[in-house]
């Protein structure tokens, strides 16, 4: 997925003239996100994007947004203010944006993913563990997985799980499930698959 087929989704969208006259604007004041940003749903709607499955009209207008605030002077610097001040849905269609968005910058991004891992929010850790978990550290990236099992959150949520999942992971995953047996509580299948196949692997060569 990339910036520019969002773009081309959004072209025929009902609010496709108000999100150009945003983009116009955060060009000319990058501070005008802040109001501009939680306005998006009402102008664009919230309906699924055609021909972007998995992307909504406004998570995908929003990214558009953030897109050209990180063409400005001091626009990374915003994200964390609207990050902050955001809802549900402001908070996942940033977290998504950046994961499309390679000029964002990890000193503003890496915050805001490991408040949403922080959160009981089982969507913005899902989130999180989305493509842009890529910038993640190994530590990091293994406590997410790891909460992802505690809280429910299916496994298919984990980008790249496979790829990455290692020896850690594994170590972890199974004191987990020692932990759920010995309280008379299940460990989750998913979780259970993940380990026999991480255990049948064996230890990665150094």
């Amino acid at each position: 997925m990339t910036i520019e087929v969002l773009r081309v989704a959004l072209r025929d969208v009902s609010g496709r003239a108000w999100l150009d006259d945003a983009e116009a604007a955060v060009r000319r004041d990058p501070a005008a996100i802040g109001r501009l940003f939680p306005a998006v749903g009402r102008h664009t709607g919230r309906d699924g994007l055609p021909g972007v499955p998995g992307w909504t009209v406004d998570a995908a207008a929003r990214a558009t947004l953030l897109a050209t605030l990180l063409e400005t002077p001091g626009g990374p610097g915003e994200i964390a203010e609207l990050y902050r001040y955001g809802d549900s849905r402001e908070k996942l269609a940033i977290i998504a944006a950046c994961a499309i968005l390679p000029d964002a910058p990890d000193e503003h991004v890496l915050p805001l993913l490991r408040d949403a891992l922080r959160t009981n929010d089982t969507r913005l850790v899902a989130a999180a563990l989305g493509p842009v978990a890529d910038r993640l550290d190994d530590d990091t990236w293994r406590q997410g997985v790891l909460k992802c099992v505690f809280m429910g959150v299916p496994l298919t949520a984990v980008h790249a799980l496979r790829d990455r999942a290692d020896d850690g992971l594994a170590d972890m995953l199974a004191a987990l499930a020692e932990e759920r047996a010995a309280a008379g509580r299940d460990f989750p299948a998913d979780a259970s698959a993940l380990l026999t196949d991480l255990r049948r692997r064996g230890p990665v060569p150094q």
